[in-house]
């Protein structure tokens, strides 16, 4: 009879003495897979927002948690309106583009919606007291020590689907609103209809291209317009800044700080560095957990084969007896916990795929797709593991004596 044909007999006629074994490695690759999956596509995903981003630093109100980057302004906290006069009049080096922003709750057609009031550029061009500040449509060159911006390169440009890039536009009329598309497709609304807000009607002015983040499902209208109806006042929630470069950005924090010392300054750099962390993090108990369970699922799968070659102390040594040598028992007992650790590291592999790719977009919003190099490393890491932990137990039925086994 041939080695595999042994093999396979064995793991079929005892398949429960393993089956601990099996798991205990599965499991090990399954946290592995799933964390590593969450986790590379996680980074991808913060790489993605970055590039998308449009404001890289925010201005809170203090007591505020900052949990996502992109829904900071739906805490439910406020702060005065008046923090926006006071930095476009401070005229702080390095900032590109003020975005202030006042997020409600409303309903259109009994359908729930988050309402985001904006402040286009035309009310900070309209406000006598802003004009000359080099701000928000200034002209390439002015005195403010500063690269040249997407205000100023884009001055003129009033198309309407630039708040989905640049988080601001030029022009915004009392009544009209702006949709994200995935609301759009909600609502099924176009350009042109009419929603009723509040009581009011609003005149659709555009719907946004995706961008992949929670502005998809968000309607966009007036600052003022948001402040009135909803009866929330001259009051924000969040005031997005753009620094236009890197070596006025640096010092431009501190200039925030001081300038309003009762907000919270967080920048994109904190929150990237943050999540980075907590990804490095995961990966590295990925690794650890991986450890531990096949460590358990190896000292299972040792104390499994030493049992099994109690057991058939008879039929080992029946075996030797006609002819097998020792070469050969080895062989069998290795050759078994090798497919024990390939179908563990195989099966893990499955499983972690599944688990990542039904927790990534449930827990963080990611979209994950298998890695095929995961299923090498939990196969090799099992079956490195499985082999090891079953040199001892083949070397001691190696090491049987048929004469002495028949004595018995």
């Amino acid at each position: 009879m041939k080695l595999r044909h042994l093999i396979w007999k064995e793991l079929w006629q005892r398949p429960t003495p393993m089956l601990t074994s099996l798991l205990a490695v599965t499991l090990g690759v399954t946290a592995l897979v799933a964390i590593q999956n969450i986790t590379v596509f996680s980074e991808r995903k913060i790489a993605g927002d970055m590039e998308s981003l449009g404001a890289n630093v925010l201005v809170l109100p203090p007591s505020v948690t900052l949990q996502d980057y992109y829904g900071a302004d739906m805490h439910g906290h406020t702060m005065p309106e008046e923090y926006v006069t006071r930095l476009a009049l401070a005229r702080l080096a390095g900032v590109e583009n003020l975005a202030p922003k006042l997020c409600v709750e409303a309903s259109v057609d009994s359908i729930p919606v988050t309402l985001a009031g904006i402040l286009p550029r035309s009310e900070f061009q309209a406000k006598a007291a802003w004009q000359g500040l080099g701000m928000l449509g200034n002209a390439v060159g002015s005195d403010r020590g500063c690269c040249a911006t997407a205000a100023d390169t884009g001055a003129g440009n009033d198309d309407p689907n630039s708040l989905a890039t640049t988080r601001t536009v030029q022009d915004l009329g009392d009544r009209d609103v702006i949709l994200g598309r995935d609301l759009a497709g909600q609502l099924g609304a176009k350009v042109g209809d009419t929603l009723q807000l509040f009581g009011e009607d609003f005149t659709v002015l555009t719907v946004l291209p995706a961008t992949g983040t929670i502005d998809d499902g968000r309607m966009f209208a007036h600052l003022h317009s948001v402040q009135e109806l909803s009866g929330a006042g001259p009051v924000v929630n969040v005031i997005e800044i753009m620094a236009c470069c890197e070596d006025a950005a640096g010092s431009l924090i501190t200039s925030l700080s001081a300038e309003l010392p009762e907000t919270r300054i967080v920048t994109i750099a904190q929150v990237v560095q943050t999540q980075i962390a907590v990804n490095g993090l995961m990966s590295r108990l990925s690794w650890v957990f991986l450890s531990i369970l096949l460590l358990v699922g190896g000292a299972s799968i040792a104390s499994v084969m030493y049992a099994n070659v109690t057991e058939r102390r008879k039929e080992i040594g029946t075996l030797m007896a006609i002819g097998a040598s020792r070469n050969f028992v080895t062989q069998m007992f290795l050759g078994k916990a090798a497919v024990l650790g390939l179908a563990g590291g195989a099966a893990g592999f499955v499983v972690g795929t599944i688990v990542a790719a039904v927790l990534g977009p449930q827990l963080l919003g990611i979209h994950v797709s298998p890695m095929p190099m995961l299923l090498g490393v939990g196969m090799a890491s099992a079956t490195i593991v499985a082999v090891v932990a079953s040199l001892l137990p083949a070397r001691r039925a190696a090491g049987l004596d048929p004469c002495l086994v028949f004595n018995e």
